[in-house]
């Protein structure tokens, strides 16, 4: 196995400039985690609160200040109080109850940025808002004050064959194309589509950032 920096650069260098790569860091150590940040890579996202509390006690604080930490994981209303002291962007709201509950716990702290998770293909296994009801619940939560709406993000179908996954990926670019030009108060400035064996497709669909974890660091122990 290469060295992890290494094959973050690899995979830095043949996405287009503008799109943005989440390491998926879910069961990884500190220890990767951090030569990942020296290999100048600015976005963590964690499943977990507790794994995203964990790197945030064990990485240097100079690290710290290099990188942003966003939550890729379903998201429980339960947790939502720990998730705000630990994330910079929660990549998974999926229901109205949700939202609120940041809304509510973010007063007088300033807006934090949101994406919006979309069950593209209806899979009983995922989370996210159905597509045909994704309009109606952006209307219902571009009212809230103390969270903005960044963009979408969805959890394709795996497919051995990435090419399959790419209707979906279109899916996704179209609906995001029509709440840009229909939602008034949500800034649809990211598309969070692809992992580590469908990235390069999805970045042809329009993807401005993709989630990478086994490409970097290999198969999970």
């Amino acid at each position: 196995m290469e060295n992890i920096g290494t094959n973050y650069r690899k995979i830095r260098d043949r996405l287009p400039p503008g799109v943005e790569i989440v390491v998926a860091a879910k069961a990884r150590r500190t220890c990767e985690v951090a030569e990942l940040i020296a290999a100048d890579a600015t976005i963590i996202g964690e499943n977990y609160v507790q794994e995203a509390e964990k790197l945030r006690k064990e990485l240097e604080p100079g690290l710290l200040t290099r990188v942003r930490f966003d939550m890729i994981g379903h998201l429980q209303r339960n947790k939502v109080s720990r998730a705000l002291s630990s994330f910079d962007m929660i990549q998974t709201v999926d229901s109205l109850k949700v939202a609120r509950a940041i809304d509510k716990r973010m007063a007088g702290a300033g807006p934090l940025p949101v994406l919006v998770q979309v069950n593209v293909a209806g899979e009983s296994s995922k989370y996210g808002i159905p597509p045909g009801e994704l309009i109606p619940f952006l209307h219902q939560i571009s009212v809230f004050r103390n969270l903005m709406v960044k963009g979408l993000m969805t959890v394709e179908p795996f497919f051995d064959d990435p090419e399959l996954a790419r209707p979906y990926f279109k899916k996704m670019r179209e609906l995001f194309q029509h709440a840009s030009e229909n939602i008034a108060g949500v800034e649809m400035e990211t598309l969070s589509m692809g992992m580590s064996g469908s990235c390069d497709v999805a970045v042809e669909e329009g993807s401005t950032m993709v989630r990478v974890g086994t490409a970097i660091f290999g198969p999970r122990p």
